[in-house]
């Protein structure tokens, strides 16, 4: 009679880490980093050439691909990203920090989280579709942009497709 108590007591207890031990464990998010930019990288909302541009960059990650999206200016991003078809899908969002590098040719090595930048929209210079949103990692930055280049700033949750 123990035996058969042990063994009932082993075989629940080998079911039990069957069912529970072997659960998956939650799948963490994978943080991407922003990817350079190349010479012949079209803009994924425009189709144009990337460098052939002067003025701040985007590019994000969506929730469902490990491909980078990339877009000639801010503007055609921030068109991606309020579009109700798409902004739930977006996860990482970078853009270049103007401080740092040339309006002219952005370095990718200053982009920067998008959801943390400030924007100076409606300035006088232009990026690849006309008029841009010029981005910035520092509020004061933006400042000293805007007072050189007019224009008004916002945080990212403030800017609205109306807008552009």
């Amino acid at each position: 009679m123990k035996n058969t108590k042990l063994s009932t007591f082993l075989t629940l207890l080998l079911v039990a880490f069957a069912l529970f031990g072997c659960k998956e464990a939650p799948q963490e998010s994978m943080v991407h980093q922003a990817a350079a930019i190349e010479s012949g990288d079209e803009c994924h909302l425009c189709g144009m050439i990337i460098t052939n541009f002067p003025g701040p960059k985007g590019e994000l990650y969506t929730k469902t691909s490990d491909m980078t999206k990339k877009f000639c200016s801010t503007r055609d991003l921030f068109s991606f990203i309020l579009d109700p078809e798409y902004q739930h899908q977006v996860k990482e969002i970078y853009v270049h920090d103007m401080s740092k590098t040339p309006w002219t040719e952005p370095k990718d090595s200053y982009f920067i989280d998008a959801r943390k930048a400030w924007y100076v929209l409606e300035s006088s210079r232009s990026g690849a579709m006309g008029k841009t949103l010029a981005s910035f990692v520092n509020e004061s930055d933006a400042q000293a942009f805007m007072l050189e280049f007019g224009g008004k700033i916002y945080q990212f949750d403030e800017i609205t497709m109306a807008m552009l």
